[in-house]
């Protein structure tokens, strides 16, 4: 049987929605039977069609919110009894699983089970990563959710104490809560706030050359087709990242770190880990000639920039990977267990701080010239 107070906050939805992005949202007090009655006579003045006062109007609102924390704590508790922490899953790597295969995919991060980029689709990163040196200002931009934001701001206090192109500015695009789905929305604020944050670096749009994209999709439940639709998502968020910055020329790739600790269905495994085959097969499709990630005029219609993997970063919890030995332990994730800690934060940063310095693509403009 529905609650009463439930049937209220259905009721009251429509009459509210438009307080909804006016009102702070509250932290999790219990709703006391005090505060469901009063929502209760909320909900009948408005049946019967009584003015409701503001005072009223917001109370309903914060009401509904902690109800909503309140089920939604609920549902993650019930989540978490049927879905123990794991300290390992026994999922392979991908540059770990290579020529072998995982539900009739094969493992490596580039075709043929190989963990480097086949030498034309390098040669043509090579290319572009010499234009970019030579242009007059470097953005790096971030694209991304709340893990990537945190990770990314880490890399951004790594990358202010090292040595680097002075003509390099980095920005964080990513934002919590953006999922994938958010962002391959051509018309989603994320991107107004991308702006803004450029703006504030003083930055254009003109000077983003190279980006980073670490994305996912929240409460996924059905495995590979999860991975396709979240696939899908990083080739419009690609397209949309090509129509805004004019000379963006090289994004690289990165899924999600290990997620067998997860607390909440959130992003938990094996959807992190499968999310390293969406990036595989985006890159992939890229370097097959897919029209929709075209990257050279000479072959039609120019859709997006040049993509190659960035930092691989998923490892099999404390059982690590081969490359190496990168482990991720409990401590290296906060409360919920998908966000990562201060610990798990700087494990990213580094190694992204490591793919930059070193990859033949990106090393030439992102380090100062010799």
């Amino acid at each position: 049987m529905v609650p009463r107070y439930t049937l209220a906050v259905v009721r009251l939805f429509g009459l509210l929605l438009t307080f909804a992005l006016l009102v702070p949202v509250v932290s999790g007090q219990p709703v006391t039977d005090a505060e469901r009655q009063r929502l209760e006579e909320i909900r009948a003045r408005h049946d019967r069609g009584e003015a409701v006062s503001a005072a009223d109007r917001e109370f309903a609102q914060r009401t509904m919110q902690r109800l909503n924390q309140a089920q939604a704590a609920a549902r993650n508790t019930d989540w978490a009894k049927a879905h123990p922490p794991r300290e390992s899953t026994g999922l392979v790597p991908l540059p770990d699983l290579g020529t072998g295969w995982y539900r009739g995919e094969q493992g490596g991060l580039y075709p043929g089970g190989s963990n480097t980029p086949p030498q034309p689709h390098l040669a043509t990163g090579l290319v572009l990563a010499r234009r970019i040196a030579a242009s007059p200002k470097i953005v790096l931009l971030s694209i991304g959710m709340s893990n990537t934001t945190q990770e990314f701001s880490a890399f951004q206090l790594l990358a202010a104490h090292a040595a680097l192109n002075p003509k390099l500015v980095i920005v964080d695009g990513a934002q919590s809560g953006q999922t994938a789905q958010i962002t391959a929305n051509p018309q989603a604020n994320f991107w107004r706030v991308v702006d803004e944050r450029l703006a504030a670096a003083g930055a254009a749009a003109a000077d983003v050359q190279a980006a980073w994209i670490k994305q996912a999709n929240a409460g996924p439940s059905q495995g590979f087709p999860d991975a396709r639709k979240l696939e899908d998502d990083l080739v419009a968020t690609l397209h949309n990242l090509h129509d805004r910055f004019p000379n963006l020329k090289i994004c690289y790739l990165s899924s999600r770190i290990y997620g067998g600790y997860a607390a909440t269905p959130l992003n938990p495994e094996p959807y992190a880990y499968e999310g390293g085959f969406a990036v595989k097969w985006v890159v992939a499709r890229q370097i097959a000639g897919d029209p929709e990630l075209n990257y050279g005029a000479a072959e039609g219609a120019v859709r997006a920039p040049w993509i190659a993997w960035g930092p691989y970063l998923w490892a099999d919890g404390v059982k690590g990977r081969k490359q190496d030995g990168l482990v991720y332990v409990r401590g290296d994730v906060g409360a919920d267990g998908t966000h990562p800690s201060d610990a798990g934060r700087r494990k990213v940063a580094e190694q992204l701080l490591d793919f930059l310095k070193n990859d033949p693509t990106a090393k030439g403009w992102f380090l100062p010239a010799h």
